[in-house]
């Protein structure tokens, strides 16, 4: 099957940003009134869903917005920090350059995207939808398929949190999981994705080339 259109997501899957979320998450606990990231228990947490680590950090889902937007704002005083992963760039531009219509759904900022992206690579996405709520993300994958006029079986969203996959699948699109992000690539393999994308130079490779005519 030909994907036409790849769905990014942004955080921990093209910008590694959990080094900053860390520092950004344990001011917001501060804030807020919540326990800070569990340092001890890190590893286990890569296997949980957003729901899960809400609970065992004890945020109460009415204050989710303002820390949202809290982090993203704080987020955006580290961007000198935040980089793409490795091999990101020139991945993209194959998929560009083999016809594969790009777009990002993320819960981050447009200015963080921008500023990490930069203007070359920002111009390969003909659709960047930003701010999408922590569990609001299929509703901003059915509006990029329904601006890019592409059927739903000929895209797929590629991603790294077990939310992805949730999203992917009300979305009705095929799910990508990457094996570098935030949730362990064996609690993403439970989900049952299409495609597992172990190394950064397989996501050009993961999206075959279009048909002609």
């Amino acid at each position: 099957m030909d994907f036409k259109l790849i769905i990014f997501d942004f955080d921990g899957t093209l910008a590694d940003t959990f080094p900053s979320f860390v520092r950004v998450f344990d001011r917001a606990a501060d804030r807020y009134g919540f326990k800070r990231l569990d340092r001890e228990r890190q590893g286990d947490l890569r296997g949980l869903d957003a729901r899960q680590i809400m609970a065992h950090h004890d945020i109460p889902l009415w204050k989710v917005p303002a820390i949202a937007r809290f982090m993203r704002v704080r987020m955006a005083d580290d961007i000198a920090n935040i980089k793409l992963f490795a091999g990101i760039g020139q991945a993209l531009r194959d998929l560009h350059a083999r016809g594969v219509v790009l777009t990002v759904v993320t819960s981050n900022s447009p200015g963080n995207v921008r500023a990490v992206l930069g203007p070359e690579l920002l111009a390969l996405f003909t659709h960047v939808e930003c701010g999408a709520s922590l569990f609001g993300k299929a509703a901003k994958v059915r509006k990029v398929l329904a601006a890019t006029g592409i059927a739903r079986q000929h895209a797929m969203l590629i991603g790294d949190e077990i939310r992805d996959a949730k999203a992917a699948a009300d979305a009705g699109v095929d799910f990508g999981a990457v094996a570098w992000g935030f949730n362990h690539v064996d609690a993403l393999i439970a989900r049952h994705p299409r495609h597992v994308f172990r190394q950064v130079a397989e996501l050009a490779g993961g999206a075959p080339r279009l048909r002609q005519g």
